[in-house]
């Protein structure tokens, strides 16, 4: 493996990070970041790893595809469980530590499978770079005992990308995706119709334009889209914004507009 010697000793650390935890748990969405964790853990732990994904309506489909193909990829026992987050009031009123409960119920699910699966530890893929945001949903990670070993050892998302480079995951480029809720205003209540809006909608113009990153903010039926800043030009076309506009328009969206500072993680943080 070919790392610089700060990535490298991290690396080190992670590595001896799951020596003496025994039976581990994934919390495993297929991105990167847990990818690299559960393949980590795989090699020092073998066939005592289990990735579990929650399977929701803040999941898009196709994300729940490549999950069940990265942990075939990765040679892990996969486990896909059923969660409804717009259940609990508290999160579908979407208030700014909406990600606090939404972890809550999340780790709850997670004990009850690791009990049934007699693991020991639970692990999830926050890297260091997570941490210095927003992130009312760390709060609630510790709280519950679930550990970060990305985030503990201190790995950014940069040397993360780089050891799954190494690692010759076929995810190592994979643009990062937060859950859907993150495309509303908090305060903006969330629905099952307005969150499946969001994902057709982004995923029109994922399939168009063929964009690596695309969100589209739903701003009270006003859909202000990000797209990449390499990938902004690719809309720059009357033909191409008319179909975007007409689509997201029988979507229901009374207004589509395109944010000219372009995609940004936490844009929605912004006003806090």
């Amino acid at each position: 493996m070919i790392l610089n010697l700060t990535t490298q000793r991290k690396f080190d650390e992670l590595v001896n990070f799951f020596k003496d935890k025994g039976k581990v748990l994934v919390a495993f969405s297929g991105g990167v970041d847990s990818s690299v964790v559960t393949a980590l853990a795989k090699a020092v732990l073998g066939s005592e790893v289990t990735a579990v994904t929650a399977s929701s309506i803040t999941l898009p489909p196709w994300e729940l595809e490549n999950s069940k193909k990265m942990a075939e990829v990765i040679g892990v026992k996969h486990i896909i469980v059923d969660i409804d987050e717009l259940a609990n009031s508290l999160f579908t009123e979407n208030p700014p530590d909406r990600c606090y409960y939404c972890k809550k119920e999340l780790i709850v699910m997670l004990k009850k499978v690791a009990k049934k699966e007699e693991a020991r530890v639970i692990v999830d893929g926050t890297n260091a770079d997570d941490l210095k945001g927003h992130r009312p949903g760390a709060s609630a990670l510790e709280e519950e005992g679930v550990y970060s070993p990305l985030a503990l050892v201190g790995l950014t998302k940069r040397e993360v990308r780089e050891i799954a480079i190494n690692l010759k995951l076929p995810n190592a480029d994979k643009p990062s995706m937060a859950c859907l809720a993150s495309r509303f205003p908090y305060g903006q209540r969330m629905t099952y119709e307005s969150i499946n809006r969001v994902a057709e909608a982004e995923k029109y113009i994922m399939d168009l334009v063929k964009a690596n990153q695309v969100r589209v903010r739903d701003h009270n039926n006003i859909a202000r889209i990000e797209l990449g800043r390499k990938d902004m030009k690719l809309l720059y076309n009357e033909d191409l914004m008319d179909k975007v506009a007409n689509k997201l328009k029988s979507l229901g969206f009374n207004y589509v507009t395109m944010d000219l500072r372009g995609y940004r993680s936490g844009s929605m943080d912004e006003v806090l």
